[in-house]
């Protein structure tokens, strides 16, 4: 980034000196604007937070910790301008997970978008992406390669589905990995509920209640932590997030068939990985064709990419004519861990780069 720019990458993250804020800072800092509520862009410990109003609740969860038990967060409604010191910002939906946003900062007609992490599938979970129009773009680039072309999400669930019904005619629980955060309540919202009962991963189930208590219309599930005889399981789906698959919580369910829900299913040997039986391609961010969309939907004059497959997308950009330059930040994509205290099923405060 030139220096002098409205927007400048600094050691805390990426930083508007204009308007003294952060925008999704790694390290704490007196204000930070935040995209989404995954704990690669929501850092725990600043002053105080600005998000989109519908990601309020996730934030309050995501935020949390025992040396700040009540952060001082703020939401404003998508597409509503405000002044901070002279620079306009606004949030605008960036599809990704309920509440997610693009950050629109402007400065004497000098326009910068952040994107966050986004995708432009349809998902009844949040608000579809809206593009918006700037001069510098920096966009995410997750699956930033040409062999990522998602499957149309009526496919997958319907796989998923199918998966579901032969393991209970096998008389066998059915435990999908997701993220719990945004993939656990897509996948919950596209399965077929009337196949059978739905338990979760309490990490999972306190989330999907704020996506519910926002307005998200998802199938009725049970805390899995509530159940005391395995019987019960069988014939189920039941969802946690990843980091759960190597715990004692997996005794509950018997001999289950595994299943994980990823954009890296798409990878040949990814399911061996993993160590599980299935693997189902569904990703929350975007794919080749969609970054590739949204980028030249932008219009911008200069694209900065970062975490993901950064200079196989900066390399593709230049070819194509448009200004690319590779940004390093501490953003990890679809690799950010969720660190699970066991005991409690409840994600833990700190993430790792």
């Amino acid at each position: 980034m030139k220096k002098g720019s409205l927007i400048t990458l600094t050691a805390r993250g990426l930083y508007c000196e204009m308007g003294d804020f952060y925008i999704d800072p790694w390290k704490p800092v007196e204000r930070a604007v935040v995209t989404h509520a995954h704990s690669d862009h929501a850092y725990r410990g600043s002053g105080s937070y600005l998000v989109a109003d519908e990601g309020i609740a996730l934030a309050r969860i995501r935020l949390w910790s025992e040396e700040n038990p009540d952060p001082k967060i703020e939401g404003v409604t998508y597409g509503k301008q405000l002044d901070i010191n002279g620079v306009k910002l606004s949030f605008h939906p960036a599809g990704h997970i309920l509440g997610s946003a693009q950050v629109r900062v402007e400065h004497k007609g000098e326009v910068w978008v952040v994107s966050g992490d986004y995708k432009l599938t349809p998902d009844p979970t949040c608000r579809a992406f809206e593009p918006v129009k700037c001069h510098n773009f920096i966009t995410e680039a997750t699956f930033g390669l040409p062999i990522y072309r998602w499957p149309k999400p009526t496919d997958v669930f319907g796989e998923i589905n199918n998966w579901w019904r032969r393991n209970q005619e096998r008389e066998k629980a059915s435990v999908i990995f997701a993220y719990s955060l945004g993939k656990a309540q897509r996948v919950l919202a596209g399965v077929d509920a009337s196949i059978g009962r739905i338990y979760t991963h309490g990490a999972v189930e306190r989330i999907t209640e704020a996506y519910r208590d926002a307005g998200v219309k998802l199938p009725e599930t049970t805390y899995a932590g509530s159940v005391e005889k395995k019987k019960d399981f069988i014939g189920s789906l039941v969802i946690g997030p990843p980091s759960a698959q190597a715990t004692t919580w997996m005794r509950k369910f018997g001999t289950p068939s595994t299943g994980f829900a990823s954009g890296w299913m798409m990878v040949r040997g990814a399911r061996r990985q993993r160590a599980v039986d299935r693997g189902f391609v569904l990703s929350d961010h975007a794919d080749w064709p969609e970054l590739n969309e949204a980028i030249r939907a932008t219009s911008a004059e200069t694209v900065y990419v970062t975490h993901g497959f950064m200079d196989e997308v900066v390399r593709w950009l230049n070819e194509q004519g448009i200004n690319a330059v590779r940004l390093k930040t501490h953003f990890l994509g679809d690799d950010a861990p969720e660190l699970i205290d066991e005991e409690n099923e409840a994600i833990l405060p700190k993430w790792r780069v």
